[in-house]
């Protein structure tokens, strides 16, 4: 089986965000980078299954600048076997390439690859928009099995346990299928120093967004970020009617 694990270059998710003076996104001049934490438990989850003997080739896609390639590095670290870049100098962060876009980007690549199970994380930390791996689904027409938080593939079929409001749902997933990742799939790994340099002579693949031939034209437009409202504190009142009247007459609560 061949998997194909999409990851995003996201600021670290230990980095306290800074919003640029003139509101218009975010400020990513030097800041740490690292893989979004979805997308490295979809690297581990895709390692896992190797290792057990379930896949024989991982590969990792990034949609990003040159920079990007120290990511697809790390993943290979992790266990992957080669990357794709493509290239853009459009950024992929807030008010960048869009979801849908991504999503057709991703489908030229699996036309291509012609990869079994495509696992990646439900929602990356920066834009939040946990949409790529459903409309990706729809594109392509496989099943998918949305928010795992396990996994068990019996020959042609994935039987997917996913987190839902009322508790846990197990699916039964036909292959060729996509897989999106929730927090509790799995702990990754730390990539050891051998892997990080066995990593370096892993092949990585670098394509010009120009040749998928996407319309990446934003179909949202951002008008301003900014810092949510300093979180007041508290105060402590004499007794329970005072505390209502507060939540009533201030608060407007009740």
């Amino acid at each position: 089986m061949k998997i194909l694990v999409p990851i995003k270059r996201v600021v670290d998710y230990n980095v306290k965000i800074r919003v640029k003076s003139d509101n218009s996104g975010v400020d990513l001049a030097h800041v740490k980078m690292s893989i979004n934490p979805f997308d490295e438990i979809a690297v581990e989850e895709a390692v896992r299954l190797k290792e057990s003997g379930k896949a024989d080739e991982i590969i990792v896609v990034t949609i990003g600048s040159e920079k990007s390639q120290e990511q697809i590095r790390t993943a290979m670290a992790l266990g992957a076997d080669r990357g794709i870049v493509i290239k853009t100098d459009n950024p992929i962060d807030l008010g960048g390439i869009e979801p849908l876009a991504v999503a057709k980007i991703l489908k030229s690549i699996i036309e291509k690859e012609n990869p079994e199970l495509v696992i990646m994380g439900k929602q990356s930390i920066d834009d939040d928009s946990n949409q790529t791996g459903q409309m990706l689904s729809a594109l392509l027409g496989w099943s998918q099995g949305t928010f795992a938080s396990k996994l068990d593939i019996k020959g042609d079929n994935i039987q997917v346990t996913r987190e839902i409001d009322g508790g846990l749902e197990t699916l039964l997933l036909t292959i060729p299928a996509i897989i999106t990742t929730d927090l509790r799939l799995n702990e990754p790994r730390f990539a050891k120093l051998p892997d990080i340099m066995k990593a370096k002579k892993k092949p990585m693949d670098i394509v010009e967004l120009d040749q998928i031939g996407v319309d990446c034209s934003p179909r949202l437009e951002i008008m301003k970020v900014e810092d949510p409202p300093v979180r007041k504190g508290g105060i402590k009142v004499p007794d329970v009617d005072t505390l209502i009247e507060k939540l009533k007459n201030e608060a407007k609560a009740i």
